[in-house]
């Protein structure tokens, strides 16, 4: 279950949850190193994926110095580090503002679509549903409407 979680999953979190005594890059190379990445192919990765995060400037600020933005985008590319083909992301616009919130939300539909992932994202906020394909709705843990049809994974389910 371990390596499964390693290489095909990713996890994007409320808060960044970014090792405070790493800088940015090395938050992100620390996921592959434990994939067994060399160090400096971890590190090329992790610079790679900064860039494309548009934070590729702050690649050597450790985590108190970003902004809780730029700390998210960090965390994002910790979760892509791996090429994960799920991402599962938990609230992953609570901590920041509405702008910033839709600019998550459109790079996580960016990768969804460039890297062939499913992203699973848990969310109160109304304001981000039109960026989704499917919308499942749970009151008190059961499935209570969809919209954009239902997967037949999931068809039948109580």
């Amino acid at each position: 279950m371990r390596r499964l979680r390693l290489d095909k999953i990713g996890f994007i979190f409320q808060y960044p949850n970014l090792l405070p005594f790493l800088d940015g890059t090395e938050n992100v190379a620390v996921v592959l190193n434990l994939a067994g990445y060399a160090s400096g192919t971890a590190r090329s990765r992790a610079v790679e994926l900064l860039d494309y995060l548009d934070v590729g400037h702050r690649k050597h600020a450790m985590p108190a110095q970003l902004s809780g933005g730029e700390a998210q985008r960090v965390a994002i590319a910790r979760a892509l580090a791996n090429q994960p083909r799920i991402i599962l992301a938990d609230e992953p616009t609570a901590p920041l503002d509405s702008a910033r919130a839709r600019t998550v939300m459109d790079l996580l539909r960016r990768i969804a679509v460039e890297q062939s992932a499913a992203v699973i994202v848990v969310t109160h906020d109304e304001m981000i549903l039109d960026r989704f394909d499917h919308i499942f709705r749970l009151r008190d843990g059961r499935l209570e409407a969809a919209s954009g049809g239902i997967p037949r994974s999931l068809a039948g389910v109580d």
